[in-house]
């Protein structure tokens, strides 16, 4: 008879098998973005949905007449979704680690940690238990509130690439926010210095006049603040212009990103969706249902999937007349092409 030592044992590995079997389940249909089935969808939209609602509530709370006649409502709904995105925070702390099963578990786990969708998830849930601790504003823990608006990025990819850009050109934002801000002093240095005694309660101090200055480089112009003076004026129309160029480096940065970042997706896409055709033996010319499927799938548009089949028809062809060209051999004296033996 098998000790019960062994029965331990057996009982043990069986119960280590069968939650790592539900945390790939988990991972799967929750965290893998490779994956997808009817589950995955369903929670992706019931999150969605989730989060939406909670941005409309918060909107709502801020009509007194509407959050007053209904306040019992909005806490439990308040209540509710704190417990669903708590469940959901640490389910995803709980199945990250098969991201990477050949390192340890606690390793994958503070990656996914430190990474912006899980401080993000932290920070839409955060506030809350804040309040139980240290009591807040009702209308600060509001504004708190809606960064679970953020948690959105998750869902869509064309949010997922603006982030991606920032992540990539932070670089240069930050040089520019450099710029910035000396341009700033500079300019509220300089028209200190020219303003001065003509408004001395207006542009009493340098850090009075940075607002003047932000106002100009940006090109807002409230126009609260404007220098009287001809060489304040002059200077003005100089920051002015100057503003405008500046304004214009964040733009042309995001926008030559969000290019790149675009190309390479879809290239990307592309070479996806030409290694299924190839793996899977498709004929391009007569398999049109399924060849829809895998572009539906993998989110390719139609022009791209008729350049990556008449790319591979070309290369089809050329394959063909090289080994019709290896099929034969060429006479000596006439030139022309002879069958092989």
């Amino acid at each position: 008879m098998p000790s019960i030592e062994h029965n331990y044992k057996f009982l043990f590995m069986m119960t280590k098998f069968s939650l790592r079997h539900l945390r790939r389940f988990v991972f799967n249909n929750l965290q893998n973005h490779d994956y997808e089935s009817h589950l995955s969808r369903l929670l992706n939209f019931f999150l969605i949905f989730l989060i939406i609602a909670n941005v409309l509530a918060v909107m709502l709370e801020s009509i007194d007449s509407i959050y007053f006649a209904h306040k019992k409502l909005f806490d439990l709904f308040e209540t509710v979704s704190i417990a669903l995105f708590t469940i959901e925070y640490l389910l995803r702390l709980w199945c990250v680690a098969e991201e990477h099963p050949d390192q340890p578990a606690w390793k994958t786990r503070l990656q996914w940690f430190s990474s912006g969708g899980a401080i993000i998830d932290l920070l839409a849930i955060l506030p809350a238990y804040l309040n139980f601790i240290v009591p807040i504003d009702l209308r600060f823990l509001r504004i708190l509130r809606l960064l679970r608006l953020l948690k959105l990025t998750r869902y869509f990819v064309s949010l997922q690439i603006l982030l991606a850009v920032i992540e990539r050109e932070k670089g240069s934002f930050q040089a520019v926010v450099f710029i910035l801000l000396i341009m700033i002093v500079m300019a509220a240095g300089g028209i200190y210095v020219v303003e001065n005694k003509a408004q001395p309660g207006v542009f009493s101090s340098i850090p009075e006049a940075m607002w003047w200055a932000v106002v100009t480089l940006t090109t807002v112009g409230y126009g609260d603040v404007t220098p009287v003076t001809n060489i304040g004026k002059l200077l003005g129309a100089v920051i002015t212009i100057l503003g405008v160029g500046l304004a214009a480096l964040p733009a042309g940065i995001l926008a030559t990103g969000l290019a790149n970042e675009l190309s390479l997706r879809n290239q990307k896409l592309a070479q996806e969706f030409r290694n299924l055709l190839i793996s899977n033996q498709i004929d391009y010319l007569n398999e049109t249902k399924e060849i829809e499927k895998i572009r539906k799938r993998i989110g390719l548009s139609k022009e791209q999937t008729n350049e990556v089949i008449m790319q591979l028809i070309r290369e089809k062809d050329l394959e063909e007349q090289e080994q019709q060209k290896k099929a034969f051999k060429y006479c000596p004296h006439c030139g022309e092409k002879l069958p092989e033996a």
